[in-house]
């Protein structure tokens, strides 16, 4: 993990991009949504398919976008920008039965672990650790 801030450009909408990684499989670059109102990641079934997750089933949800089943499981995720990486081990995540979704970035653990700055006259997004003595 890296103790300096991250800095992401933006425009629309506050995307960061990530990888995901299960056993030999890692995705390639996604573009995820940092949603604020979310209270965890959740990914399309898609993704789960291709790191090949075992799924549990963790119930019904109402979203934004309609009410969704999902199911739970772990990954290591990667945060990356600018040749820096910060990266999650063995998370907790969350797997929508529906495709139509991007992949979101949730309050747990971003924002548990970064203090999260928005300069949108600037057009960037900033992710600054909490605890940079802890940070690898």
């Amino acid at each position: 993990m890296t103790s300096k801030p991250l800095v992401f450009e933006y425009h629309d909408y506050p995307l960061i991009p990530i990888k995901f990684k299960n056993g030999d499989r890692t995705t390639p670059l996604i573009d995820a949504l940092l949603d604020s109102g979310g209270d965890f990641i959740v990914i399309p079934n898609a993704i789960a398919k291709y790191l090949k997750l075992k799924l549990t089933k963790a119930g019904c949800v109402d979203t934004a976008g309609g009410e969704t089943t999902l199911c739970s499981s772990h990954v290591t995720m990667t945060i990356q920008c600018d040749g820096h990486n910060y990266t999650y081990p063995h998370l907790e995540i969350y797997i929508s039965d529906r495709n139509d979704l991007p992949v979101l970035l949730g309050r747990r653990p971003v924002f548990d672990d970064h203090e999260i700055i928005f300069k949108k006259h600037e057009n960037k997004l900033i992710l600054s650790p909490i605890n940079p003595e802890t940070a690898k």
